[in-house]
């Protein structure tokens, strides 16, 4: 039975799963309530689906995983033989997934490490895999942890979105609050600060937003060695559009991940969503 730290995190880290099976990272579902229906992201209900629903304007609520869900995952960690857990979640101004594993990690059978990273989508899978790097090379958890923290610390996350109406609905805006009273005349550019969705720039057109999400992640990635995603929600030509010219431009991209965003994040964004997250390495 192999002896080593585990890394755990949640589905809206959105990293592939071959990535994950390749690295032994674990991601427990959030749920996504359509009407009266509970769906787990990832295998109950996808991106696609989602996107459907809000165009039809049917009720779309989320929910963190309850602290039973994270034990049990914790359980099953901890038999494939891990002798510490690191469990690294989206920002917690969010969800309350992270409050849901601490309560777990209590009672968990080895120690585990709860960490609100503060990011969401790969910005958090970045994050995930630095510590899964440096736990297969031996590190402790707290050298994990410090791994993952380091990297969030220096990833940038941006995000144009058509409307900010499903933000507000979803109190997910923060100080972008006051763009509400002029939201159907901009395009508004978004990012991550601090935990928390911030408004950027407000541009008058969606290609100006889009050249502009362009422009912040190339000035973003200035020259080091970085990798990048690009996270949609029911637009795949932008973002094939948006990878390619960031291929073009950014002189030391090591890896370039394009991805549409699952449910949960889809739910408080909106179809049309477009990101682009940039961790240098």
């Amino acid at each position: 039975m192999s002896r080593h730290v585990a890394i755990v995190t949640d589905s809206t880290a959105y990293l592939p799963q071959r990535t994950m099976e390749r690295h032994g990272i674990t991601a427990v579902p959030l749920t996504v309530v359509l009407g009266n229906q509970a769906l787990e992201e990832g295998t109950e209900i996808s991106a696609r689906s989602l996107a459907l629903a809000l165009q039809k304007r049917r009720p779309v609520t989320t929910s963190r995983p309850s602290p039973e869900v994270f034990a049990r995952t914790y359980r099953e960690v901890a038999e494939a033989g891990a002798t510490g857990i690191v469990s690294l979640h989206l920002s917690a101004e969010f969800s309350g997934t992270y409050d849901a594993a601490l309560l777990a990690a209590r009672e968990a059978p080895v120690p585990v490490r709860v960490v609100d990273t503060g990011m969401v989508a790969m910005a958090l899978g970045f994050c995930a895999l630095a510590a899964a790097e440096t736990a297969e090379s031996g590190g402790t958890a707290d050298e994990a942890v410090s791994a993952a923290e380091k990297r969030a610390a220096s990833t940038s996350a941006y995000f144009y979105v058509d409307t900010l109406d499903y933000l507000r609905r979803g109190g997910r805006i923060g100080a972008a609050q006051a763009l509400l009273g002029s939201a159907l005349a901009v395009k508004p550019l978004l990012e991550l600060d601090d935990g928390r969705i911030e408004l950027l720039e407000k541009v008058r057109t969606a290609s100006k937003a889009i050249a502009r999400l362009e422009e912040l992640a190339v000035e973003r990635a200035g020259a080091r060695e970085v990798d990048i995603a690009v996270h949609h929600l029911a637009a795949p030509e932008r973002a094939e559009a948006l990878a390619e010219r960031l291929r073009e431009r950014v002189p030391y991209l090591a890896e370039l991940h394009v991805s549409e965003v699952g449910a949960v994040i889809g739910a408080h964004t909106g179809p049309g969503l477009l990101g682009a997250v940039v961790s240098p390495r």
